[in-house]
């Protein structure tokens, strides 16, 4: 199964249809789009998008390929990995932390490459749950290990600057691939290993 949304080589994201968006947004908002503030903020906004959704121009495979063969099948645990998304239902931004477990089955990757594969799919229009099975999906594809198991805590936006206006509220998700979806003492681990 390919998780992955964007084609090889091909950039996602079009500068001059951004562009010629935020100048209507502006337009639409009864904003003078020629002002000195605004005058470039169109295309200040582009290469916001550029950066920010700049995982939709990824491939995961690209950082989990690379692994390393080891004699241990110990849970590997990265915690407390800084993330930045964007809800795709109101365009606002969620940000958190993932923390990430796998139990390796002869193979490990780098840590960094961890923290890279949340980079990959954080950096996309998203919904948390997506988000969270994602990168254990991708673990699974491209790492193949015995499981996997991906916590997020995210603060939305969405929910704290307009609407029920909650600040503080944090939404946490869970996905469980292999062992972890069978074995209850190693989920717990894990959320020993947390803290929780």
């Amino acid at each position: 199964m390919r998780i992955e949304s964007a084609e090889k080589g091909k950039n996602m994201i079009d500068h001059e249809k951004i562009e010629q968006a935020v100048r209507l947004l502006l337009e639409g908002m009864g904003e003078d789009v020629n002002r000195e503030g605004l005058i470039d903020t169109p295309d200040r906004i582009a290469r916001m998008y550029e950066e920010i959704y700049g995982g939709m121009d990824e491939d995961a495979g690209k950082h989990l390929s690379k692994t390393f063969t080891v004699d241990s099948h110990e849970m590997v645990i990265e915690k407390d990995i800084t993330f930045y998304s964007t809800c795709e239902h109101h365009l606002l931004p969620f940000y958190g932390k993932a923390h990430i477990a796998y139990i390796p089955n002869g193979k490990v990757v780098g840590l960094s490459k961890l923290a890279r594969t949340v980079e990959v799919f954080a950096r996309r229009l998203q919904l948390q749950e997506q988000l969270t099975g994602q990168i254990a999906d991708a673990l699974m594809e491209y790492m193949q290990p015995k499981g996997a198991i991906v916590m997020i805590e995210a603060e939305h936006m969405c929910m704290t600057m307009r609407g029920i206006k909650k600040p503080g509220s944090q939404t946490v998700t869970i996905a469980r691939r292999g062992v972890f979806e069978t074995d209850p003492v190693l989920e717990e681990r894990f959320f020993r290993m947390l803290g929780r």
